[in-house]
């Protein structure tokens, strides 16, 4: 049996306090983290990150990642005081996947030997990160 979290006992919902589970239903989910399930709705198309998936009956399966972002989501939101986009901009990095090209141009050996095509570690790297300048520039329009 699944036990609201903030609402009755008064304590704030973390991480570490959902059943263990593989998939949680919304009101499940509602109940855990004190949503509605329209606010669970609508963040679900606020922040592209935040995609359950949704079983053979078209029911929303929501994962324990799942739940820990929306319990990030909301305390931003609601203790924080952030706005939609501000936690959209703070959680997109986080969230995505997105590799910052920097640290990874570090990490990655630059004297290795050229490959086939005669070029380095290096250069490989800022031709990826040209390529993904364009995308955002694409994706801003």
């Amino acid at each position: 049996m699944i036990k609201p979290q903030a609402a009755e006992s008064g304590k704030k919902a973390k991480k570490d306090d959902t059943p263990h589970k593989l998939f949680y239903k919304i009101g499940e989910v509602s109940r855990l983290t004190s949503l509605e399930p329209y606010v669970l709705r609508y963040w679900e198309t606020e922040f592209g990150f935040l995609k359950p998936r949704k079983g053979k009956s078209r029911q929303r399966m929501y994962q324990k990642k799942d739940i820990e972002i929306l319990i990030e989501i909301k305390r931003l939101l609601y203790d924080e005081r952030f706005t939609i986009e501000g936690v959209r901009k703070r959680l997109s990095g986080k969230f995505e996947g997105d590799v910052d090209v920097e640290v990874a141009a570090d990490v990655v050996d630059t004297k290795e030997p050229e490959a086939a095509g005669g070029t380095t570690a290096r250069q490989r790297i800022e031709k990826i990160k040209l390529h993904l300048r364009e995308l955002q520039l694409i994706l801003r329009k």
